[in-house]
């Protein structure tokens, strides 16, 4: 999908390419190969403890250091929160740790409250081995931000190739390829491990209607992934000098949107009252941290 769109969007693309600074080509791929591992400890830590917990911890962490990480690597950390509503900013990053930092609490008042009921899932509620891939997946995520950050003399070069307000969906190709060489790599070796890669061509435990199914659903999955950074970049580049902003803005839709997914999966069903409240009072804190940093960033 990257690269489709990218063709369609950004012209004389591979001319882009040809022309761009090496290291704006190197960095970001690497980067986003390291991301990689960070969606496959994401989808791990899932099975552990569900959607909401998983995307409210990892992607809190995403958020903050996404944010502030390219700004340290630019050397403009202290000039941007010197401006107006620097300060602003700072204060909702700090109320956004602590808003993840009651969802960990949270998190464990459910593992205490499911102690001895039988898990939902492959695997059974474990805080222990959730949070720990949930924050390297936090971590990483950030790290796919950076790469973009890196990216950002490819999307400099599509626009004055005519790329226009499209200009990002140069940079996306670059780490987006960095991800899928760490995820192919990653089903190379599991598929030769437990001789399952014959079955993405004929499987023997299903359907052919199922077998299909299964593929556009993943097709669909992939494709519905991209398009939040389709979206993100028409959106990024038209923030001037608040871009900055945009990431914690994007993470903050996902937390709420995984949220709703987790009580409609009734993740939280059979937690005891004063847990659901705890993760409703963090969940709260981390939406109003968001609110306070996208008000501070536009001062």
């Amino acid at each position: 999908m990257p690269l489709i769109i990218g063709l369609f969007t950004v012209p004389q693309l591979f001319e882009v390419f040809k022309n761009s600074p090496l290291d704006a080509l190197v960095i970001p791929f690497i980067l986003g190969a390291v991301y990689g591992f960070g969606g496959m400890s994401f989808g791990y830590a899932i099975r552990h403890i569900g959607f909401s917990l998983t995307y409210t911890i990892s992607i809190g962490l995403s958020a903050v250091l996404g944010t502030i990480t390219p700004l340290i690597l630019n050397g403009t950390l202290a000039e941007h929160f010197q401006k107006p509503g620097g300060i602003i900013v700072l204060g909702g990053m700090v109320l956004s740790i602590i808003g993840v930092a009651l969802c960990g609490s949270a998190g464990y008042k459910k593992e205490k409250d499911l102690k001895g009921q039988e898990g939902t899932g492959p695997v059974r509620f474990n805080m222990k081995n959730g949070l720990t891939l949930t924050i390297i997946a936090g971590l990483l995520s950030a790290v796919f931000g950076i790469s973009l950050e890196y990216g950002q003399p490819v999307s400099d070069l599509a626009a004055q190739y005519g790329a226009g307000h499209f200009e990002g969906n140069a940079k996306i190709i670059i780490s987006t390829a960095g991800c899928f060489m760490t995820n192919f790599l990653w089903f190379l070796i599991v598929g030769i491990r437990r001789g399952s890669i014959k079955e993405i061509i004929k499987p023997q435990s299903i359907d052919k209607k199922t077998f299909l199914k299964n593929y556009a659903l993943s097709a669909l999955g992939g494709s519905l992934w991209y398009f939040q950074f389709f979206f993100y970049g028409l959106g990024h580049v038209r923030m001037g000098n608040y871009m900055f902003a945009s990431w914690v803005i994007h993470m903050s839709m996902l937390i709420f949107f995984s949220y709703i997914i987790g009580v409609i999966m009734k993740e939280w069903k059979s937690v005891k009252k004063a847990t659901y409240i705890r993760l409703l009072i963090a969940l709260l804190i981390l939406i109003i941290s968001f609110v306070i940093m996208t008000f501070g960033s536009v001062r």
